[in-house]
């Protein structure tokens, strides 16, 4: 008899990777969870940004910087995405609803995959997370105008749900509402239901074990199941474990990496499908400013997103909202103003980019990002008349991510494969800023580099009916590997056009449904 560590090995803690996990410690299997980043106490997040190592995870470039954000400079794109365990969860939004029907429309997407069939995968997470938007009686002005602007622009507007721990009691909803405006460097106050107070937390009550600081390289075939090897990031020591199960969930730009590092570097995952990389998607993202406006916003008050409204009736379709963070960083936006960039900055933009990974780090040790400018450049007003725009779109999700040695790298020509996506969704800033009396301009990364900035990564491990469409099976489960699940955004095949996390968590329970039907079978 074949003797495996576990019987699940689940890589990553974020919504794929804790959902799957928790699904199945409930069936009673033995689960280990790897996570790259550290386990965080409310207390631990950073908040001084000047001390790089804790805020920037730039590991194994520079070892002792393992903070929480991963801030990552391809050739044609810049993303960001979380690091520790609860993953995205960790310095997210707290924003959950469904996104537009007409988007599993694409056939890219397999037949028995829609809103309609997602949706008791929907509800599932909504019950979990406990969603629900801010509640009525706490009164935010940033909301308000949002929506009223959205009604003299005609368009349909929602406040989103969130997890959030909104409570009962007007005084401490306010409380709540506040505190939840000032996580962008995780939560300190417990308002945020990040995943280690959900999913995972009950996932170890069940016996499930979580281990930090443990980066995985690759995944080898066995007999009968699968070999991990990771990285201990604190000493650099090398091991491995080994499942009769692994789900892949270290997000799309991990997922993507270990796996291509699998069929094309350690030739330990040979069959893998050609489709892996190809289909990424930024999700649309485009980020912009609006400063100057005509009222007092109060962006600090309350959570950073409250409302959201929809431009789908015509494609491609986006959503378009307003984030804010708390006083202090506003404060430093506000001062950085709107001035176009020089046209000696434009001409030497490819070199600047390249320099970025350099440059960034160096400007939070020392200080320079964290307070306002002593002379705040052209277009700056005051902080409490500025607002951040963000649309999220139907992009063409024809990113291709590939290892170049030992770093991934994402090759898209976004800017021209998506002319009317992005027109659109700044023609709708402008709008915008218009009914709010105020100025708009595209962010710097735009503006200077022409190029996207997205914190919603997905694709290139596309669900699929087969191995010449994608990477996985309606199942999870990876073509020609079986015992081998993906379950995070990377499966997604399409941009979802709106906040993605909803799906991606609905994606994952229906996952981890089939593998626990399976169980049976053995």
């Amino acid at each position: 008899m074949i003797h495996y560590d576990y019987d699940a090995v689940v890589i990553g803690s974020g919504f794929g990777g804790a959902i799957t996990a928790l699904r199945l410690a409930e069936a009673r299997q033995s689960v280990l969870i790897l996570e790259r980043g550290k386990h965080y106490k409310p207390e631990d997040f950073p908040r001084d940004i000047k001390k790089t190592d804790e805020l920037l995870w730039i590991y194994p470039k520079k070892k002792a910087m393992q903070g929480l954000y991963d801030v990552r400079f391809h050739t044609d794109i810049a993303t960001v995405s979380a690091s520790g365990v609860g993953g995205g969860s960790l310095i997210y939004a707290n924003i959950h609803y469904r996104p537009q029907a007409k988007i599993f429309d694409d056939p890219r997407w397999p037949d028995e995959i829609n809103l309609n069939s997602l949706e008791p995968y929907y509800q599932r997470v909504a019950d979990k997370l406990d969603l629900s938007p801010i509640p009525k009686d706490i009164p935010l002005r940033k909301r308000d105008v949002f929506i009223d602007a959205a009604n003299k622009m005609n368009r349909p507007v929602f406040d989103v749900p969130q997890a959030v721990a909104w409570s009962g009691d007007p005084g401490e909803g306010r409380q709540a509402c506040q505190m939840a405006a000032e996580c962008e460097f995780g939560c300190r106050y417990g308002a945020k239901n990040s995943l280690d107070f959900n999913y995972l937390a009950q996932a170890q009550q069940l016996g499930a074990k979580i281990q930090a600081r443990c980066l995985v390289s690759h995944i080898a075939k066995e007999e009968m199941g699968y070999k991990v090897f990771y990285e201990d990031t604190e000493n650099g020591a090398a091991h491995h474990v080994t499942g009769k199960r692994v789900i892949v969930a270290a997000g799309t730009l991990g997922t993507n990496e270990i796996l291509l590092r699998s069929r094309d570097h350690t030739k330990t995952l040979p069959e893998l499908s050609q489709t892996l990389g190809h289909g990424f998607s930024g999700n649309g993202d485009f980020v912009g400013s609006l400063q100057k406006a005509k009222m007092d916003l109060e962006p600090w008050k309350g959570p950073d997103v409250t409302s959201a409204m929809w431009f789908y009736d015509k494609t491609p379709g986006f959503l378009l909202t307003v984030v804010t963070y708390n006083k202090a960083v506003m404060e430093v936006l506000a001062s950085f103003g709107q001035m176009p960039p020089h046209k000696i900055a434009k001409f030497f933009a490819p070199v600047l980019w390249k320099l970025l990974p350099i440059v960034l780090p160096f400007l939070f040790r020392k200080g320079l990002l964290s307070k306002p400018l002593k002379y705040p450049l052209k277009g700056a007003g005051s902080a409490e008349r500025m607002m951040n725009l963000f649309a999220i779109g139907q992009d063409n999700a024809n990113g291709r991510l590939t290892l170049v040695g030992k770093k991934l790298n994402i090759k898209w020509h976004y800017a021209d494969e998506n002319k009317t996506l992005i027109a659109c969704q700044q023609q709708a800033m402008k709008e915008l800023a218009e009914k709010l009396g105020g100025h708009y301009a595209p962010h710097l990364i735009w503006s200077l580099f022409d190029r996207m900035l997205t914190v919603h990564h997905l694709g290139g491990c596309a669900i699929s009916s087969g191995i010449d469409k994608g990477v996985v099976d309606i199942n999870g489960q990876v073509h020609r590997y079986p015992g081998l699940f993906v379950a995070d955004g990377s499966i997604i095949p399409t941009a979802i056009g709106s906040h993605p996390v909803m799906t991606i968590s609905a994606l994952a329970e229906w996952i981890a449904e089939r593998i626990v039907a399976k169980l049976s079978d053995e």
